[in-house]
């Protein structure tokens, strides 16, 4: 009876080894792809985010990724900036439109999660009243604060958190007021030179 259960726990083993190698090659293999499509994602993005961008420019500002966007005319119209961070469920990837000078947000996308689906998923939803829409016209002199209160507006830094889902509201806050301070900071570093 011993040597059975020896017998079926080398044979797990085994298959478990065999399945985690299979599927890393797999993700080795179509991680190219993945790449190209998240690429093409966000040029996509570039003229919602910044509005009046026609293309990007990919630059290292800091520890960020970030694209100096501009016109048809070639004339800067803003920033998307490239930032991630840990959500309720996993890793959340946005992209975070800016005005030339920082100042204001203009826009966000949400290029990759994989939160609660029907809560946390819910920051992928556009439209006028939209999680993300809350995100486009405040300012970044102060960093965004989530609220439960309903009393985001346009004239103040607040957003309001998404029903039942109050830690990916906040997840994805917190990511965007990361990386439009280590962007700042990095620009104000740029200028000093």
């Amino acid at each position: 009876m011993k040597n059975n259960y020896i017998k079926q726990g080398w044979l797990i083993l085994f298959l478990a080894v065999l399945f985690g190698v299979a599927l890393a090659g797999v993700q080795r293999g179509l991680d190219g792809r993945i790449q190209a499509n998240k690429k093409a994602d966000t040029m996509s993005q570039l003229p919602n985010l910044t509005p009046g961008a026609v293309s990007g420019e990919l630059g290292q500002y800091g520890d960020l990724m970030a694209y100096k966007t501009v016109n048809k005319a070639g004339e800067q119209v803003g920033w998307v900036l490239q930032a991630s961070g840990q959500g309720f469920a996993d890793k959340i990837e946005v992209l975070i439109g800016l005005n030339t000078d920082a100042s204001d947000l203009t826009g966000l996308y949400v290029l990759f999660q994989n939160e609660t689906p029907g809560l946390g998923n819910k920051i992928v939803a556009s439209g006028p009243d939209s999680y993300r829409a809350q995100f486009s016209g405040k300012s970044t002199k102060e960093p965004l604060v989530v609220t439960k209160n309903g009393d985001a507006s346009p004239d103040n830094n607040k957003i309001d958190a998404i029903t039942g889902a109050t830690i990916s509201s906040q997840s994805t806050v917190d990511i965007v007021n990361s990386a439009v301070h280590k962007f700042k900071v990095a620009l104000a570093g740029q200028e000093d030179q």
